[in-house]
């Protein structure tokens, strides 16, 4: 039986839907999985939608994804392989009456996972494309309302166009940023005096390079944080102005850098006080640098 294509009103379930599937892609990725996220018009509060819920994940190797295809058929997904896109994987599950996708891509692949983000947040931000998009897909599930070809050829010119308008505008330096420090981020035991990785961190430089380190934990006072690891592969490499820099915890939330590394980056340069931190990825919140070293001993 062909899909049945409905498009509902906004459902504050959706997020809900999300992070309780998050948790279950997690559970069978492991140390593969570097970043999933909520995409698509589920994603996207006060847009209507298809009932599905959409989810990105991003991780170090489609090698590693492949070999896990029965544990997500055990949660109930078909894996299709790239299903028409080059270098993504493709899940669905529900069967006709389809309820999650998931579209995984390999970390090196930002365009793809780019401009998913891009799209995604285009439409969270512009309640006027918002509301045009919602009314075109009503209008197809009315239209095409078992033809899913038919349904998604009547979208593509909005898509194509939104999807460039959105780019153009598209700050994707965090989630380069993230990303790099991710792929990074994996536990090393060096010796029975040291391990490294838990911690990583990811810098972006006036120049437009970006620098990564992971944390060294030593039996003794020897090792170093993530953050000072990335500035000195940075210094090593000629450069001393940080623009803006990530560290991501074992949870794969970003947190603060302690104020030896705090201490560190205002001695960088004039123009440290400026540095931007970022504090949540998920809302992409920052801090200058200034705000989390106030009254510097040397201003």
């Amino acid at each position: 039986m062909p899909q049945h294509i409905t498009v509902s009103d906004y459902n504050a379930q959706w997020p809900l839907k999300f992070s309780e599937e998050k948790q279950a892609i997690s559970a069978i990725l492991k140390e593969n999985c570097i970043a999933i996220y909520h995409i698509g018009s589920t994603s996207v509060k006060g847009l209507a939608a298809k009932p599905v819920i959409d989810i990105m994940a991003v991780v170090r190797s489609l090698e590693r994804a492949d070999a896990v295809e029965k544990d997500f058929a055990e949660a109930g997904y078909e894996y299709l392989g790239e299903f028409g896109i080059p270098g993504r994987r493709y899940l669905r599950k529900g069967g006709d009456e389809r309820t999650h996708q998931i579209h995984i891509f390999q970390a090196d692949d930002l365009h793809n996972i780019i401009r998913h983000l891009a799209f995604r947040d285009f439409l969270r931000t512009h309640a006027k494309e918002r509301a045009k998009y919602a009314k075109l897909k009503k209008q197809l599930a009315k239209d095409f309302p078992y033809d899913i070809d038919g349904y998604c050829a009547g979208k593509e010119e909005f898509v194509r166009k939104t999807e460039e308008r959105a780019l153009s505008i598209y700050d994707d330096s965090w989630d380069k940023l993230y990303i790099a420090a991710r792929k990074v981020q994996y536990k090393r035991q060096l010796s029975q005096y040291i391990d490294a990785g838990t911690v990583s961190a990811a810098l972006l430089t006036d120049k437009g390079n970006i620098y990564v380190g992971v944390c060294i934990d030593t039996a003794c006072s020897l090792g170093m944080c993530a953050e000072r690891n990335a500035i000195a592969n940075m210094i090593t490499c000629g450069e001393n102005k940080i623009m803006k820099i990530v560290a991501v915890m074992p949870d794969g939330r970003a947190g603060m850098p302690c104020g030896a590394c705090r201490e560190l980056m205002m001695q960088l340069n004039n123009s440290a006080v400026g540095t931007e931190i970022l504090c949540d990825y998920d809302t992409k919140t920052t801090k200058k640098l200034a705000e989390l070293i106030p009254d510097w001993w040397n201003v």
